[in-house]
């Protein structure tokens, strides 16, 4: 128990020196104007998605990383884990957020070329099938959360998976994320008003498949 106990100190305290050095989380730039994503996503539903929704996890999470600095200089384990679920929902908010505005573009849409589209044609046989399995499950959350298409580095294959709240999908399911859709109602409401099913439709009117072909070589690269 003893040893157990030094061990997570030693721990705590590789992580504070790791903590001192970091640097604050800022909100990136939308690659596209507000009004890009019309009329499939409004001006006014970016402006506040971006401004006010993932502004908020990034502030948070400084928020919570000051707070675990603090903890870990004082070698406060139980400060420590008490982080930990601010930690997890801003900062997966955070990696949510900053890879969406990315896997969408005011050209996109259609359907993906190349290696992607061969990867989802071995993997779901059709890319309509793949389309359609992650609308029915992304439109299937209950409360809030996100519809995945990601890459199993294990197995080499692709996968679709949904995740609760703003839980990140690599270090919950190991699976390395290619295009999400999130379908928190501030994702959606003020246009689409409850009928999430046309909101999820209406972003592969905007999917950037070329982003989505990059990670999927990144992914491959990495494995």
């Amino acid at each position: 128990m003893l040893s157990a106990t030094v061990g997570a100190l030693r721990r705590v305290e590789r992580l504070g020196a790791v903590m001192a050095v970091r640097m604050k989380h800022t909100l990136p730039d939308l690659p596209y104007d507000y009004n890009a994503l019309e009329p499939y996503i409004s001006a006014e539903i970016m402006k506040l998605h971006h401004q006010k929704h993932h502004n908020a996890y990034v502030t948070n999470l400084n928020v919570a990383e000051e707070k675990l600095a603090e903890a870990l200089a004082k070698k406060n384990l139980s400060q420590v884990i008490s982080l930990q679920p601010a930690l997890k929902f801003n900062g997966g908010g955070h990696i949510n957020h900053s890879l969406f505005w990315e896997v969408l573009c005011p050209t996109g849409g259609g359907e993906p070329k190349g290696d992607l589209m061969d990867i989802i044609r071995r993997d779901f046989g059709l890319f309509e099938n793949m389309k359609n399995e992650l609308i029915n499950r992304s439109v299937a959350i209950q409360g809030s959360g996100w519809g995945w298409l990601g890459y199993n580095p294990v197995t080499g294959r692709l996968r679709i998976n949904t995740i609760a709240n703003q839980d990140p999908l690599e270090p919950t399911t190991g699976l390395i994320p290619l295009f999400g859709i999130d379908v928190w109602e501030h994702a959606y409401y003020l246009q689409y008003k409850n009928v999430r099913a046309d909101y999820v439709k209406a972003i592969f009117n905007v999917a950037n498949w070329e982003n989505v072909t990059k990670r999927l070589h990144a992914a491959k690269m990495a494995n």
